[in-house]
């Protein structure tokens, strides 16, 4: 079963630095783009986007390394301290959803031991990965031997949020960039020993489920077995930090993740998918029928198309897509990235795929012509990703994005 780990973390003194925590904090590097990264760097001279996302620089040596030699840096003048004793973190985001509901995500930070080859160790993927090269995250391990961010876990134990209070508060940053501008995270230390090991046991009595971070989890094992194979001491490469969040209804938003397509020349997708949906017109590509679509797709469990005729509503004809989705583990059926998968990417041969969570953004590619079309998927509810994790399936390849993000810098954790 998982074993997650107190663990004394590594946090900015923001007295010594003379900024605000949300100046100091980054999203996790891999929804930060080249715009947003450089009015990270311009925010403050230490933010942490200059750890996790290192910038190339001729005749200045290796990026990797001068992304340890910062930390290690920032460890040294008293940037960043390290906490005396291991504890867990309590983190708790305050956030508004896209409907305007006010909502919160409660959970822990530690440190979850890796399984060895072989053993899940009570660990389970959510979804099934895309081959992407893993050599970026693990050359930024080697070199900082830092967990710089924590990978999300769900649990499946009921009542593990209520095990998290009390807890000592320790800092708190507003969200000043992104979608998520306005978000608030608390970090809270919790120092019990009485406490800590009724979380402990509460994470252990039931799988975890892996929700985002897939490869960086797959990147810390591969770095631990390069240790030894090595014969090199494994140490702290042993465990990921990691958050822990229960499965619940009232602990998590979960948005869709929709898919941009770039065709072949000459290849029509309206007409490609016209035996598999009934496609309808719902207007022009812009900001306003965009959220008209998204209303009408939960209605009618249908796919949204952006393309360059504008916005339509691609209503799956059943007895074409129940018979393709037949392969697929029954949990995962409902989902619209399965019907994408199974039902629309055969229709769009040699086409490249790309995938973002924001739909507006999304169709606003597809104007620009940066993208042949888009289709709009709606959200997998919290039932259904407990129901896949109960059956112990993976949903497709980005199904889910779990919102809002655990912010880089509120807590490094060092292998050492």
């Amino acid at each position: 079963m998982p074993d997650v780990l107190a663990f004394p973390g590594i946090r900015y003194d923001c007295d010594a630095v003379g900024a605000d925590l949300g100046v100091l904090a980054a999203p996790p590097y891999d929804v930060v783009d080249d715009d947003l990264q450089a009015s990270l760097e311009s925010a403050h001279e230490r933010n942490s986007v200059r750890l996790i996302l290192p910038r190339d620089e001729t005749n200045d040596g290796d990026r990797y390394e001068r992304a340890a030699a910062t930390f290690r840096r920032w460890l040294a003048d008293g940037t960043l301290v390290r906490d005396p004793a291991p504890r867990y973190y309590g983190y708790r985001m305050r956030f508004t959803d896209a409907h305007g509901v006010a909502r919160h995500t409660h959970g822990v930070i530690g440190a979850l031991r890796l399984p060895n080859p072989g053993d899940t160790n009570g660990v389970l993927p959510h979804e099934r990965t895309l081959p992407k090269a893993k050599s970026d995250r693990l050359s930024l391990l080697s070199a900082m031997r830092v967990n710089v961010d924590p990978i999300w876990g769900l649990s499946l134990t009921p009542g593990l949020t209520d095990l998290l209070e009390p807890a000592v508060p320790l800092c708190r940053a507003i969200d000043t960039d992104g979608a998520g501008a306005g978000d608030e995270h608390e970090l809270f230390g919790i120092d019990d020993p009485t406490q800590i090991e009724a979380i402990h046991r509460a994470i252990a009595a039931t799988p975890l489920v892996l929700a985002d971070g897939h490869h960086r989890f797959e990147t810390a094992c591969n770095y631990r077995q390069e240790l030894r194979d090595a014969g090199l001491p494994v140490g702290g490469a042993d465990s990921i930090m990691t958050f822990v969040v229960e499965l619940s209804e009232d602990e998590l938003c979960i948005d869709p993740i929709h898919r941009l397509v770039a065709v072949p020349d000459g290849l029509d997708v309206r007409a490609a998918l016209a035996d598999a949906f009934d496609i309808a017109a719902v207007g022009p590509n812009t900001p306003e029928v965009v959220e008209q679509i998204e209303a009408r797709m939960r209605a009618a469990g249908a796919l949204g198309l952006v393309d360059r005729h504008g916005i339509a509503l691609a209503t799956p004809r059943r007895e074409i897509t129940d018979r393709a989705l037949e392969s697929e583990p029954e949990p995962v059926r409902a989902t619209d990235s399965a019907l994408v998968e199974t039902v629309v990417v055969p229709r769009l041969p040699d086409s490249t795929w790309a995938y973002r969570h924001d739909a507006t953004a999304v169709a606003a590619l597809v104007e620009k012509a940066m993208a042949s079309a888009a289709f709009l998927c709606n959200p997998v509810s919290v039932a259904q990703t407990r129901a896949a994790a109960l059956a112990g399936v993976r949903m497709p390849q980005k199904t889910t994005f779990f919102s809002p993000k655990p912010r880089t810098g509120m807590v490094f954790r060092s292998l050492d």
